[in-house]
């Protein structure tokens, strides 16, 4: 346990700012994984209604559609958070210390600007969606609110690239600091007892170990 002398050197408005993005996230998440769940029950109406009943879901293919923005980008930064994402490590596992963290910094502020580009161009899409009225074909549903779901989430990744490079950053300065917010690059071992923590929580793992 850390003694009292440490804890001024702890980021408290940075951690209490990490903690508060992460209930968003999580929020946006569990939105994504609900629609998927929503999406595969609507699927199992549709074929029965079709193929028992001879009645479709009316405009089932236009409510995937607009769906697959909930659960392609809900969770976009919930998984940039928890380093969810794939990360080609050959050469940052060979780093280690400032050179590391430096490594890590640049990484994140190159994505930042693509993903500031790329919130731009999707809000570009949902204005003129908005403007015009666009709709689906079928069942003639407005194609604006999926379109805003895409600048959403990628403004709550661009916050949370920006988080990390602050945490980044701040090991740069102090490469001896406890890092905080920012994913890290995990063994095989250590990736396998997270998976393992994830999937059966922590009681699994104290269970083995007695």
């Amino acid at each position: 346990m850390a003694g009292s002398a440490s804890r001024p050197e702890q980021p408290g408005t940075y951690i209490k700012f990490d903690g508060a993005l992460g209930h968003v996230e999580n929020l946006f998440n569990l939105i994504a994984a609900a629609s998927i769940l929503v999406l595969m029950l609507l699927a199992v109406v549709q074929v029965v209604g079709r193929f028992v009943f001879n009645t479709p879901v009316p405009g089932f293919i236009d409510i995937t559609e607009q769906a697959m923005a909930v659960f392609a980008f809900g969770g976009i930064a919930y998984c940039q958070r928890v380093g969810g994402h794939i990360r080609m490590e050959m050469v940052l596992g060979k780093l280690s210390g400032r050179s590391l963290w430096i490594a890590e910094l640049v990484g994140v502020l190159l994505i930042a600007v693509v993903v500031a580009l790329l919130i731009w161009g999707s809000w570009y899409h949902f204005d003129r969606s908005w403007t015009i009225g666009d709709s689906t074909m079928d069942i003639s549903l407005p194609t604006w609110p999926s379109k805003l779901i895409i600048p959403a989430a990628l403004s709550l990744l661009f916050l949370r690239l920006l988080l990390q490079a602050y945490g980044y950053l701040r090991l740069v300065l102090r490469p001896d600091a406890e890092p905080y917010g920012v994913p890290l690059i995990h063994d095989v071992t250590e990736t396998a007892q997270h998976e393992i923590e994830e999937a059966f929580g922590d009681e699994a793992i104290a269970g083995d170990n007695k």
